[in-house]
């Protein structure tokens, strides 16, 4: 059995260098202990200051579990510090390879602990939603050591958001439809459906995956539902922006 606290003080002291994915750690993990490391890891960020904000869920749809060639969902969590306003300039300069994934940002309003939380509880839970693209970083061979990039949090940097929205009730989030444009041009279209059939369901493999670990989503609690379509990549001189039916827009810029 690996030492998976030790695993994720390594990774903090590596990162504050600059350093991704410590070589000491390569094959090293279990899934289960890389997810235990991400936990002790999300303790040290909030340590150091850093407010949780909530969790990520990725690779539910099949467009990017091809893009990435791997085919389990995975979570990871959030910060409040990496909440960026939508058209804020980014600079590739200070990304590592920077990737865009087209979201929703889900807000809970209740408890959820799983196992056992159903679609149709998690909908009942959600009580606004924001147009939103997760900010990810190719920082390392994710399909090469799945358990150490999900220790290292699996690539997450940052979660670009639009105005949240109130949901009605009735709204089912499997019909909301996007539309991603570059620099102007249209290049994807998907709905919600490509998220697990229902972006629901994604707040509901959540809830149930975090239960093995002691952990639940809590109320306030923000939720990135993992990508309508396949990621995109920020190039300098680049406008990425997402249309969400009936949601709103989300726009990211790079220099």
């Amino acid at each position: 059995m690996a030492d998976w606290k030790q695993a994720a003080r390594d990774i903090w002291e590596a990162a504050q260098r600059g350093v991704y994915y410590p070589s000491a750690w390569h094959r090293k993990l279990t899934v289960t202990e890389g997810y235990r490391a991400q936990l002790a890891l999300l303790e040290l960020a909030m340590q150091a200051g850093g407010r949780h904000a909530g969790w990520k869920v990725g690779l539910t749809a099949p467009a990017i579990r091809a893009q990435v060639g791997y085919h389990q969902p995975v979570f990871g969590f959030l910060l409040e510090q990496g909440n960026i306003p939508s058209g804020t300039p980014l600079r590739v300069a200070d990304l590592v390879t920077p990737l865009l994934e087209t979201e929703l940002c889900l807000t809970v309003d209740r408890t959820l602990r799983g196992p056992g939380i159903t679609p149709g509880q998690a909908r009942q839970a959600i009580v606004a939603a924001a147009p939103a693209f997760e900010l990810v970083e190719r920082r390392g061979d994710f399909v090469g050591d799945p358990p150490l990039a999900i220790a290292e949090n699996v690539q997450q940097k940052g979660f670009i958001t639009g105005a949240p929205v109130a949901l009605p009730p009735g709204l089912a989030l499997k019909t909301v439809t996007v539309e991603v444009f570059i620099n102007g041009e249209r290049v994807d279209r998907a709905t919600g459906r490509e998220v697990f059939g229902d972006p629901a369901a994604s707040v509901a493999w959540l809830a149930n995956a975090l239960a093995p670990f002691g952990v639940a989503v809590e109320p306030g609690m923000r939720i990135m539902s993992g990508s309508f379509t396949r990621q995109y990549p920020g190039r300098p001189g680049d406008r990425i922006e997402a249309r969400f039916d009936p949601i709103g827009s989300v726009s990211a810029v790079f220099d």
